[in-house]
């Protein structure tokens, strides 16, 4: 029985260590769309700083992505005739498993920018 055991238990502890990346790697990439949407709400708002969308974001994974590895802000800059703003957040989650990198997360978002429009009577 214990030798069946010896040869059974690291396939288990691999299956559990799997499992727990799965849910790591699924919850860092919710923490880097959230990030994005950060970044976008901020970088669409009416006359918006043009590093706010950037800002945002990096103070988002501050208070929430401590897990993360590595990370990456892009904001698209927001200039005259520009209609939308594009924000990716890049991060690298943490690997349980020895001699693997951690996986490589990119999520984007694309929002319209607000524009003041005068009301006509």
């Amino acid at each position: 029985m214990s030798i069946s055991l010896a040869m059974v238990f690291p396939l288990v502890l691999t299956l559990i260590l799997l499992t727990v990346q799965g849910a790591l790697w699924w919850y860092d990439r919710q923490i880097a769309l959230s990030a994005a949407r950060q970044g976008s709400e901020a970088a669409r708002s009416f006359q918006a700083d043009p590093d706010a969308g950037e800002t945002a974001a990096n103070t988002f994974l501050d208070q929430v992505g401590d897990g993360l590895t590595e990370r990456h802000v892009t904001v698209s800059p927001v200039t005259a005739g520009v209609r939308t703003v594009t924000t990716t957040v890049t991060v690298r989650t943490q690997s349980l498993l020895p001699f693997l990198p951690g996986i490589l997360i990119t999520q984007t978002i694309e929002a319209p920018v607000e524009r003041f429009v005068p009301a006509t009577p």
